[in-house]
């Protein structure tokens, strides 16, 4: 985390080596996670702080791919919301090779590492800057549905089978068609099709400035 100095990504400002426990100090985000802090404040948000949410977070990972890093679990419950709604990027864990043929049943604080998780990353353990795109679509959907479980009660092998056979998750409600259209880019099973950060943050930096872009459904992806 010391190599990271950007606005949307989560600050480290030292580490504790004394006693038995290592422990990591980073700076303080009094609205806690991104997920929870949205269900708390269901429908209280306009599109453009919505938007604008999701802008930052877009900006934090335009930043990690330029530094050559993939995050492998990028999910609403590892962003962070400051007391001025800046989203910061955290969870920085590695997720360790002989731990991936268990993904299907993980369990990582509460919550399955499925929905989040491209298809490539699920069957051959392909990570990489687009399958942190394909997971930034499903934030993007948690963001526009307030914090909502992705896909639902369904069980992770159900979310596998149905994205195989092209499902994908519909608009929330009163969610604009472009930014459904561009999770729908995010979500295209060739990882090559999806559109990169830099993108996604110029898309969604236009439709915070003009949310009125927003009801155009015109497809994002560049190919």
């Amino acid at each position: 985390m010391g190599q990271f100095d950007h606005p949307n990504i989560i600050r480290l400002e030292g580490v504790i080596t004394r006693g038995n426990t290592m422990m990591t100090v980073m700076e303080y985000m009094g609205n806690g996670v991104l997920d929870s802090f949205l269900r708390k404040h269901e429908g209280k948000f306009t599109i453009a702080q919505l938007v604008g949410m999701l802008t930052g977070i877009a900006s934090g990972m335009k930043y990690l791919t330029e530094m050559s890093y993939i995050h492998k679990c990028l999910a609403a419950h590892k962003v962070l919301v400051n007391s001025n709604l800046v989203c910061k990027i955290s969870g920085f864990r590695h997720i360790q090779d002989d731990k991936l043929d268990t993904v299907y049943s993980t369990m990582q604080g509460g919550k399955s590492t499925v929905l989040w998780t491209a298809p490539e990353a699920i069957q051959y353990h392909r990570y990489s800057t687009a399958s942190d795109v394909w997971s930034f679509g499903i934030i993007m959907w948690e963001v526009m549905s307030y914090g909502e479980r992705p896909y639902w009660d369904m069980s992770n092998q159900d979310v596998i089978k149905a994205i195989e056979d092209g499902f994908r998750l519909p608009a929330p409600v009163n969610c604009p068609p472009a930014l459904h259209q561009l999770m729908l880019d995010c979500w295209q099973k060739d990882r090559n099709d999806r559109p990169k950060f830099t993108h996604i943050h110029n898309i969604l930096s236009k439709h915070g400035q003009s949310p009125e872009k927003c009801q155009s459904a015109t497809s994002t992806t560049t190919r």
